[in-house]
């Protein structure tokens, strides 16, 4: 299996309509951790489950104190050049769809316009006694007024917004509520242990059925819900290309593995098919 970056550029021409499915690595140049190391490993604490914020208030409570903090820095992220490419990748009529485990909203910045976002989206939240939606920028200013002691306190935030703040914190936090009908807010995101709803999951199945390849850029596939798609597509018999820094759950029935520097050369296996022109507006 070569690994350089003329047979990616080659695999990218070849394929006509590729699905791209993304994870957290590609948004690492963004200023947004992972969760896991090049093997794997998870690097932090881990996440809130489903259940937890369904069932605790105690453990919304703590998400909120943490989000309070993490949030800014999710919002303030900007897409990186890996974002860039993908975005050229579809605007030269090579990606026909794109599934981004990521909820930071950074392929839309960057100008990819057909995204499905697979474990939903940090920038609202929604109410799940009466289904309203408010943005997290709206909510982010009720949180920092009721809750005046986190307004100068920063931390690095996690690919979720979440971050790490002390106890004291947590114990003062005001949790936010509807303000249509006082329910219980929670982020527009599938926690871990949630279940994907099934349109998107649909959506994302007619994607690759509608697709030549599969692209996966950024993604341990360690979460069933990627991986997924990583085995209907061996399935399709077509091919699977990995770009990414580290192992991943499918590199034993990958087509192409790019591992070392995997994200730089897939910018410069993007730049190796783009037209002069498309290069100059991109």
């Amino acid at each position: 299996m070569r690994k350089t970056v003329e047979s990616l550029s080659t695999w990218l021409r070849r394929i006509e309509r590729w699905t791209v499915l993304t994870g957290a690595g590609i948004s690492a140049d963004s200023g947004i951790p992972t969760y896991r190391d090049q093997d794997g490993k998870w690097l932090r604490v881990d996440p809130i489950q489903h259940k937890e914020f369904i069932e605790s208030d105690q453990k919304r409570k703590r998400y909120w104190a943490r989000s309070m903090v993490g949030w800014p820095g999710v919002e303030r992220a900007m897409p990186n050049a890996h974002h860039t490419a993908l975005a050229t990748l579809e605007r030269i009529g090579k990606v026909s769809t794109l599934i981004t485990q990521n909820v930071d909203r950074l392929h839309q910045k960057a100008g990819s316009q057909r995204v499905i976002d697979l474990h939903g989206r940090l920038d609202r939240v929604v109410c799940l006694r009466c289904g309203q939606h408010e943005t997290r920028t709206a909510l982010q200013a009720r949180l920092l007024a009721t809750n005046p002691f986190v307004a100068n306190y920063s931390q690095i935030a996690k690919p979720d917004g979440d971050a790490d703040v002390p106890d004291h914190f947590v114990a003062q936090t005001q949790e936010p509520v509807c303000t249509s009908c006082g329910g219980v807010l929670m982020p527009d995101v599938v926690f871990f242990g949630g279940t994907v709803p099934k349109p998107r999951v649909d959506a994302c199945v007619d994607a690759l059925n509608n697709s030549t390849g599969l692209l996966v850029v950024g993604s341990s596939l360690q979460v069933y819900s990627g991986f997924r798609f990583c085995r209907m597509a061996e399935k399709l018999r077509m091919p699977i290309i990995i770009v990414n820094e580290g192992d991943t759950r499918a590199d034993d029935i990958a087509t192409l593995k790019v591992s070392d520097a995997g994200l730089s050369r897939l910018v410069s296996a993007v730049d190796q098919i783009t037209p002069n022109q498309e290069r100059k507006s991109a």
